[in-house]
């Protein structure tokens, strides 16, 4: 079996019996783009599936931290595109962001539903 070299095979995340864990993990990624339909549900909507259901299954919680770091990385660095943009070299980074803040949440919701962790690029660990 040859694997890529570039892109180390991950281990899978010990998920529950049935894959209810992997399914709520999904939603919990998928819920950060929820902001589009309700202000600050994209924030508020991870934080609550985490903290409810880490409890009852464990890779819950692994996936939880990881969308958090993703939101807080994600608000540094809106704040450090945001100045920059006063200096037009930020306009191109802050739409970058805007697009992979759309697309991490579906490969992260797509990777856990496999059963599998997916560790977002360019993520600050604050909890780990």
């Amino acid at each position: 079996m040859q694997t890529n070299s570039y892109y180390p095979p991950q281990p899978p995340v010990k998920t529950s019996v049935d894959g209810t864990g992997s399914t709520w993990a999904a939603i919990l990624h998928v819920s950060q783009l929820a902001h589009g339909i309700v202000p600050m549900a994209g924030i508020v909507a991870p934080i609550i599936i985490w903290q409810l259901k880490k409890d009852d299954y464990p890779e819950i919680d692994e996936h939880g931290k990881m969308v958090c770091n993703w939101m807080i990385s994600q608000f540094i660095y809106s704040i450090i595109f945001g100045i920059l943009a006063f200096f037009i070299i930020g306009i191109p980074f802050l739409f970058a962001l805007a697009i992979v803040s759309i697309v991490f949440p579906i490969i992260g919701a797509v990777k856990a539903y496999d059963g599998r962790l997916w560790k977002y690029p360019m993520t600050i660990r604050f909890f780990r």
